[in-house]
């Protein structure tokens, strides 16, 4: 079986140096807030060219405490509208209306499936004060264009890059284009924790110090508690491991751009449909298809031994959670969330295993 994504193969290559950062931990007798996650944070913001790193518990809880911090320094208010892409994760929405904001549901781009510039720009409205690009599967969203569109409207950006770790538009990492960034370091991204782990980045030393204080009870001084904070902080076992595997984050997105080269390559079925390859830096996050036929599709290629996902079943507009948007019409992202399917990617992946997946997607027939 080509599993989707083998995490014990793709940890098992730190795996001294993955045990030696725990022994560091467990020997320092020091396990929050040390100096393990004041190293990640250093490390990994001068790795995205900003300023400023703050590590928490979750990429949710970091595009929560960027909005929530954003209302304590007097720049959101209740009620505020937050655009986001219509085909995302659940999570990107959830982070909007914990916070009491309304999301905007934006249809992506059709070939790209990232938010379109010229869809935010139709659905500008006097609520709207923040966008929420999302770079998804790993490519980056046009940044460019909807930084522009920002300035224009006086907005703030906030980039989800919680798939996006190492990606690069026009020079620009991920999370150095928006005013604040979110990442996420779920063991399958890819630089993933060994559990749940994330980041906020930014080049605004106010917004960083408001989302530390946040996420550490309300509090920048032991027991005196400013505000009304929460308990979300990146563990010092979570960032020594990440501080290990950020040194090998360039290769790993290499790698993953031969495994897709590969894909573009030799991939030829009439009922499979690729992605536009999009440009050298794109660190695929996931190699998504696009078929007609997605359920046949899944059982053969279950049938030959290639195990695949769906990036996401069920749009945030209509999940039950969200009743109150159920009635919307977002036709390109409905049939997005229809017709994709996640080709398994790694670095972990052999030679054997990626013609596997080739073999199996060219036999298919319908």
């Amino acid at each position: 079986m080509v599993s989707f994504l083998d995490l014990k193969e793709v940890n098992s290559r730190y795996r001294e140096d993955l045990i030696s950062a725990c022994v560091d931990v467990i020997d320092s007798g020091f396990y929050i807030q040390g100096e393990h996650v004041t190293r990640f944070e250093r490390q990994f913001s001068a790795y995205c060219d900003v300023d400023h790193c703050v590590g928490v518990a979750s990429g949710l809880d970091a595009l929560l405490l960027a909005l929530r911090a954003w209302k304590e320094m007097g720049k959101l208010e209740n009620g505020d509208e937050v655009m986001v892409p219509a085909n995302t994760y659940i999570a990107s929405v959830l982070a909007i209306t914990e916070n009491g904001l309304s999301p905007c549901f934006v249809e992506p781009d059709e070939e790209t499936l990232n938010i379109s510039a010229k869809n935010i720009l139709n659905a500008i409205s006097s609520k709207t004060k923040v966008i929420m690009p999302v770079h998804l599967y790993g490519q980056m969203a046009p940044m460019d264009e909807i930084m522009e569109i920002a300035s224009q409207y006086k907005l703030l950006v906030l980039e989800d890059a919680a798939q996006a770790h190492g990606a690069v538009l026009h020079g620009k990492k991920a999370g150095s284009w928006g005013d604040a960034a979110a990442f996420s370091f779920y063991p399958g991204k890819n630089l993933g924790a060994l559990g749940d782990a994330g980041a906020l980045v930014t080049n605004n030393i106010e917004l960083a110090e408001y989302v530390r204080r946040i996420s550490n009870y309300g509090s920048s001084e032991k027991y005196k508690n400013t505000l009304k904070g929460i308990n979300s902080r990146l563990d010092e076992i979570q960032a020594a491991l990440l501080t290990v595997k950020l040194q090998d984050l360039d290769r790993i997105s290499e790698q993953r751009r031969e495994v897709a080269k590969f894909y573009y390559q030799n991939i030829k079925n009439r009922h499979i449909e690729l992605q536009p390859p999009g440009n050298d830096d794109h660190v695929y996050h996931l190699f998504v298809i696009r078929t007609e036929f997605r359920d046949e599709l899944y059982e053969h290629l279950h049938k030959c031994g290639v195990q695949t996902l769906i990036h996401y079943p069920i749009p945030p507009h209509k999940q039950e959670a969200y009743s109150e948007f159920n009635s919307l019409n977002l036709p390109v992202t409905e049939k997005v969330h229809e017709t994709i399917l996640s080709l398994p990617i790694s670095q972990a992946m052999t030679k054997a295993d990626i013609n596997c997946v080739v073999e199996s997607c060219n036999s298919f027939l319908k």
